[in-house]
């Protein structure tokens, strides 16, 4: 990513984006005080300085209460990463691995349809060769999320 200077009104665009990344380049510029062609050559320079790397899906309150979420964490053996984060990015319920510091390695942050569902992956993931130990906890609501 080249160094690109962020503003405060990029802060602002970047919040309004990850809010809604489809709305309209015209009511963005209205919500900052700025012209759409102001906000687009802004949007522009983010994305081509790498800052604004892609657009995702944002799934709705009501699909995400109806998945059970957990946070797993893994101690690994040495030298056994790739590998286990090749098998980890195959499993459609991992949202996201994290290398952290601390007793653990890995955190993963996963999602299924089920109770079952997920003991299925906690099992998975505990059966990958290299990993020797975990410790799962559900997540039972989100308080905050941005």
């Amino acid at each position: 990513m080249s160094r690109v200077t962020i503003t405060d009104k990029d802060r602002e665009l970047i919040a309004l984006l990850s809010e809604n990344a489809r709305e309209h380049t015209a009511s963005i510029a209205r919500k900052l005080g700025l012209s759409r062609t102001t906000v687009q050559a802004k949007i522009d320079r983010l994305e081509q300085g790498g800052v604004i790397k892609g657009y995702g899906l944002r799934l709705s309150d009501d699909y995400e209460k109806g998945l059970v979420k957990a946070h797993i964490l893994v101690t690994i053996a040495p030298k056994t990463l790739p590998r286990i984060t090749a098998e980890l990015s195959d499993l459609k319920e991992v949202r996201a691995l994290h290398s952290v510091s601390g007793n653990f390695d890995l955190i993963v942050v996963v999602a299924a349809d089920s109770i079952s569902e997920l003991d299925r992956v906690i099992d998975f993931i505990g059966e990958i060769k290299g990993v020797e130990r975990t410790l799962s906890s559900v997540i039972l609501s989100t308080r905050i999320e941005r």
